[in-house]
């Protein structure tokens, strides 16, 4: 599917920027097991062309958010981490293209409610 392209099943709507990369990554996630385009493309709601599901695979593999090893005439793709992996590797991606460090994690900590921030002082105190 291409940017201009409707989603069935959403009244001719776009989908949102990123909404089909998380659907698969999603699925990708939950599946158990590593899986082709074409299998990506026969479990996700919406009717998509396998071209589609292909290219959204090939570049969440060329940003590090997906493995890939051959199968057939095609590649079958899995997570390099879970959901809380991938949050923690963009979470460090974003720290890591700022200029200065330590404001950044100033003003993260500051903007952190009560309850994470205890969390944050149980998880830096702990010795695992």
């Amino acid at each position: 599917m291409g940017a201009d392209e409707r989603v069935p099943g959403l009244g001719g709507k776009r989908r949102a920027n990123g909404a089909l990369e998380a659907e698969i990554l999603a699925l990708l996630q939950t599946s158990g097991s590593a899986l082709t385009p074409g299998e990506v493309a026969e479990r996700l709601a919406a009717s998509l062309a396998h071209t589609t599901v292909a290219t959204t695979l090939a570049r969440l593999h060329g940003r590090g958010v997906l493995e890939r090893t051959p199968r057939g005439r095609s590649y079958a793709y899995t997570p390099v981490t879970d959901e809380p992996g991938l949050t923690a590797r963009h979470m460090h991606q974003v720290l890591e293209g700022g200029s200065d460090r330590k404001s950044v994690l100033t003003r993260f900590v500051n903007e952190l409610s009560d309850d994470d921030e205890d969390l944050l002082r149980r998880l830096l105190d702990s010795d695992e």
